[in-house]
């Protein structure tokens, strides 16, 4: 009797000071998991000509974002990605530099699968209290572009009105024979595109959206970059409590 209560309370013992040490030690999965990028969006005064060249004072002078992962990598080559953001009251800006040895793009008509090609994506969710209400954009090496809203439950049937895009490609389109450079996109979405889901158009100073960026496919050395990591084991990307937080800035970056 007496035996039973001695091992009853060593077992007791060893179980408290194992609780212990795994409270103690062991984080919670929300610290186990990265924490969320974040980026400051400059204002800009001058006028962005979009043409897919950086060449205007305010893009040289754009934070660039150049931190990617690669959390569904498996062979090839981790081929660099960059962008830069602005915004005016009219429209926000995207900038992408994917440096590229095999460049290749093939479809054509608003809505094609664009991801199947070498391709640039923003998702944007412009009330952070609401963020299942996302947009986003896709758009190929050539400028094609798919877009998807939560109006009309996400379908092809909508798409935005006054996006400006452009492309400039360092290399040879579709052909593997030879070694690629880099290509760009360069991007102007109306902000009056997020006028039904944002607090505010345009955006106030220091105003927060949850925005995360993505690049993807190729015909060789496929690649599925992401600058917030989603944490699914495989290639997903409609993930909005995974995207990174941008603020806004009233101050031009051209006064920094």
């Amino acid at each position: 009797m007496c035996a039973s209560k001695d091992m009853g309370s060593a077992t007791f013992i060893r179980c408290t000071v194992m609780l212990c040490l795994l409270l103690t030690f062991s984080p919670s999965l929300a610290q186990m998991e990265p924490p969320l990028p974040k980026y400051k969006i400059y204002s800009v005064d001058d006028s962005i000509v979009v043409d897919g060249l950086p060449n205007e004072l305010a893009w040289q002078q754009t934070p660039i974002i150049d931190s990617f992962s690669y959390p569904w990598f498996k062979d090839g080559k981790k081929e660099r990605t960059e962008v830069r953001m602005l915004w005016d009251r009219s429209y926000l800006y995207v900038f992408f530099t994917s440096y590229d040895a095999f460049i290749s793009s093939h479809l054509t008509q608003r809505d094609d699968p664009v991801s199947r090609d070498d391709c640039v994506e923003v998702f944007i969710a412009p009330d952070t209290s609401r963020i299942e209400n996302y947009f986003n954009f896709e758009f190929n090496a050539i400028t094609t572009i798919l877009d998807r809203s939560p109006l009309m439950e996400r379908s092809g049937r909508w798409n935005a009105d006054g996006i400006k895009v452009a492309s400039h490609i360092a290399g040879t389109l579709n052909d593997s024979s030879d070694v690629d450079d880099y290509w760009t996109m360069e991007i102007a979405i109306p902000l009056s595109t997020f006028e039904t889901f944002a607090p505010d158009i345009p955006p106030q100073q220091g105003q927060q959206w949850r925005l995360n960026l993505y690049r993807t496919g190729g015909d060789v050395n496929l690649q599925y970059a992401t600058w917030s990591n989603t944490l699914r084991p495989k290639p997903q990307f409609h993930a909005p409590e995974r995207f990174g937080i941008v603020t806004f800035s009233t101050t031009p970056i051209t006064s920094n």
